[in-house]
């Protein structure tokens, strides 16, 4: 599968609600995740060597991308598929000197953001859009709304994932706004079944063409 085809990107922690999420990524795979993000933001270094080679095998068993969240040498110490940058994270130029030809996804939060990536002559795969509504996985960032997304809709030049906040409440409004990708957090992480939240939402996504 194509990054431009995927459709629900899952970003988690190394352990989902006592279970490890190595065991999980065949079922969620099966479910419908077609990207699998490690983000580890108290972990140093080393720790996220160890949690993250085992993952990258399971992702790579059940074909999904292994993206390592903010750390370009990370990303290249576990030969994974891509790294993701916030914008306080290295530029662009410096992680893909760093990652080569491996996908480099950055996170956008104003029309400026988008419009920087259209305008970059450095190469970007993808870009996650929001946070739409407020979440505790970025603590004191105001949500972004609905109407970035609708901007994103027509002005991205690479596909894009709506983020914060997505969960079956809100993602058909995210999806009537002109989203057709998802990154999910806590409506997984936190789901007491992990397989059929994702599941659920995959369904979501499903009911619109890309």
């Amino acid at each position: 599968m194509s990054l431009a085809e995927a459709r629900l990107y899952l970003v988690s922690r190394a352990v989902i609600g006592g279970r490890s999420l190595v065991e999980l990524v065949p079922e969620l795979a099966a479910a419908g995740v077609d990207l699998l993000q490690l983000r580890e933001k108290e972990m140093e270094a080393g720790d996220i060597l160890r949690v993250g080679g085992p993952l990258r095998e399971a992702c790579r068993e059940a074909r999904v991308p292994f993206i390592v969240n903010d750390r370009p040498d990370v990303a290249l110490a576990l030969d994974a598929d891509g790294v993701h940058l916030g914008q306080n994270d290295l530029p662009v130029d410096v992680a893909r000197r760093i990652v080569g030809s491996a996908i480099v996804g950055v996170s956008t939060h104003t029309v400026a953001d988008i419009d920087r990536v259209a305008g970059s002559v450095h190469p970007i795969e993808y870009i996650a859009v929001g946070p739409v509504t407020e979440t505790p996985t970025k603590p004191g960032r105001p949500g972004v709304g609905f109407d970035l997304l609708r901007y994103a809709a027509g002005a991205a030049p690479v596909p894009w994932f709506a983020i914060g906040g997505m969960n079956s409440a809100t993602l058909p409004a995210a999806i009537e706004a002109g989203a057709r990708r998802a990154v999910i957090v806590r409506a997984v992480t936190e789901a007491p079944d992990p397989v059929e939240a994702a599941a659920e939402l995959r369904a979501l996504l499903d009911e619109v063409p890309l």
